[in-house]
């Protein structure tokens, strides 16, 4: 071949395709937006990456995300872009932006700040909101530049609220002529190229005023109607947040949840998945569900339950909101403060004397916030290096009592001397790695609930990428490089029918990360102020990536955005 026939090639690097084969050395050539040759490459790239020592994956696919808001003012998807995630899926657990009216903009705007935190005035501000059908929604997708692809769901609460209205919220069924109605909006959606369906039956998803969202309450013959449209189309996931928080003694109510998602499946043709994580208060329900999916999927069903790969925990701390916010006076003072402004109240002797005095007092109550007796629950998040597996001996309590000082003492010196930058977290799911063991081993099970984009003043788990394969691969050997890294390609793309992505194949998208493998690792999380309106959310950096491509087009450089922005919008039909 000439020379510089290609745009990029990636030299000398391991290259761990996505498919599960096993690793193998070779160069990666790549021109505009395909891989066009992998193996021992003579011509020359315009660009030439040497990658010997590397690891040369395909970009990782994300498919449980809310970044439908924070990408039009945010086109590198942080972050998410610092963890090699250059395809996202959106419009998860019912909740999404169109189909919208003119007069329910706000109200789909207010649903998804109660479900999902991500704040309503920054939604209002930040979009255009120049759609009412799902169509013209993948259209301002398609305007909207963006450094990685994304596609998304039509979501039962946009849709339910659109045809019924107030009566959405009631537990009356639809009629038939709403169902109807209902199924057309999603039929305009599903042949306009969305992903799929989404919706949520759990009872934790709430309005502003505190009624379970549309569609948690809709009866089985609702949500069979929906699958037959995807069905129709031979294309789509049905995604769903599940009931199962009053699955009763004897799991009759999570059974039912996955029996009727398993019949989705069989009548549409089409996947299902939902959320499923390991819950202290009910230790056996991951198992229970396991089972019932393994009987569905016996009897014809495709159901893919998704879990993460690390306890889902409240991050606290001095840049935000801590365990004693509602402790005292001098807490509570600290609200309106800058974080340089809180860091000379705990450095000053007497307001650190009056704050440990408060936080330890045994008449005060936490109203709203984290409870006293959550304190043995909480962990210290290294700024540098975070350690998400800890066990008991090394909660904040066990910690402080080793030093001989009670644990907001422990605390205000742990931040005194990172200059705020260590963080605490609370798991409140998946809080035993025995748990998530079962889950990742169980053949159904799909990796997901990462929720970047969601909760952004709460959790901080879009880095799942990086911990998965630095902790499960890397350090533990649970899994094979192979096996690790097709879980999070080739695996969540082909779920979602997101062709030629996923897999370092001639023909496919370029879409590639360059990893130090041996380098790979999270920073602390971080609060920031740089949501519209100067609103704050949690973010967290990754460290190993030295190259991340998106469609030939290099994203971003050793953690830092190139300026390109190459993604594209990702359609049911491509």
């Amino acid at each position: 071949m000439s020379e510089l026939e290609f745009d990029i090639v990636i030299r000398n690097g391991l290259v761990v395709d996505g498919t599960g084969r096993e690793p193998v050395k070779a160069d990666v050539a790549i021109r505009g937006d395909r891989i066009v040759a992998i193996g021992e490459i003579v011509g020359q790239g315009d660009k030439e990456i040497e990658a010997a020592g590397r690891v040369v994956t395909p970009g990782f696919v994300d498919i449980h995300t809310h970044l439908d808001a924070q990408l039009a003012w945010d086109p590198i998807g942080s972050s998410s872009c610092w963890h090699g995630i250059t395809s996202v899926v959106m419009g998860n657990c019912g909740v999404t932006f169109a189909p919208v009216k003119t007069e329910d903009i706000s109200y789909l705007a207010e649903v998804m700040e109660s479900v999902e935190d991500i704040p309503r005035d920054a939604i209002l501000e930040g979009l255009p909101w120049d759609w009412r059908t799902f169509g013209e929604y993948l259209e301002f997708l398609d305007r909207l530049p963006k450094g990685i692809n994304v596609g998304g769901m039509v979501g039962h609460v946009a849709v339910r609220w659109n045809v019924m209205g107030e009566e959405s919220l009631t537990e009356a069924p639809a009629t038939p002529e709403e169902i109807s109605e209902m199924c057309e909006l999603v039929d305009e959606a599903i042949e306009s190229g969305a992903l799929g369906f989404s919706t949520s039956r759990t009872l934790l998803h709430r309005t502003p005023d505190g009624r379970p969202i549309p569609g948690t309450f809709a009866e089985d013959e609702e949500l069979f109607a929906f699958a037959d449209v995807l069905g129709k189309h031979g294309r789509g996931v049905f995604e769903s947040a599940p009931r199962f928080e009053k699955a009763g003694a004897d799991w009759a109510g999570l059974k039912h949840e996955i029996q009727t998602l398993g019949e989705i499946t069989r009548r549409s043709g089409r996947p299902s998945t939902f959320g499923l994580v390991y819950n202290a208060v009910r230790t056996d329900m991951s198992d229970v569900a396991l089972q019932e999916v393994a009987r569905e999927n016996a009897a014809g069903a495709s159901l893919r339950p998704q879990t993460t790969c690390r306890p889902i925990g409240v991050v606290l701390g001095i840049q935000h909101r801590t365990p004693w916010a509602r402790a005292g006076a001098t807490w509570r003072s600290m609200e309106e403060m800058t974080v340089e402004q809180r860091l000379a109240l705990i450095r000053d002797e007497n307001s650190r004397a009056q704050l440990i005095a408060e936080a330890n007092d045994p008449e005060k109550t936490y109203g709203g916030s984290v409870l006293r007796a959550d304190l043995s629950r909480l962990y210290l998040l290294d700024a540098e290096n975070p350690n998400y597996r800890v066990g008991p001996d090394e909660t904040l309590e066990s910690l402080a009592e080793k030093a001989g000082v009670t644990p907001v003492e422990y605390f205000l010196d742990a931040t005194d001397a990172s200059d705020g930058s260590v963080m605490l977290t609370l798991p409140v799911l998946n809080q035993d790695f025995a748990a998530i063991e079962t889950m990742l081993e169980d053949e159904s099970i799909v990796m997901g609930l990462a929720d970047a984009g969601a909760h952004v003043g709460q959790i901080m788990d879009s880095s799942q990428p990086t911990f998965f394969l630095s902790h499960w691969v890397r350090d533990t050997g649970f899994f094979t490089i192979e096996e690790g890294v097709r879980r999070i390609t080739s695996d969540t793309a082909d779920l979602f029918g997101l062709a030629d992505r996923g897999r370092l194949i001639e023909g496919a998208y370029a879409d590639v990360n360059v990893i130090d493998f041996e380098a790979l690792s999270l920073s602390g999380p971080e609060y920031v102020h740089d949501f519209p309106g100067g609103a704050g959310r949690y973010i967290q950096r990754g460290r190993g990536y030295e190259a991340t491509i998106v469609n030939g087009k290099i994203f971003m450089e050793q953690g830092e955005h190139t300026g390109a922005l190459a993604g594209v919008t990702l359609r049911s039909s491509d």
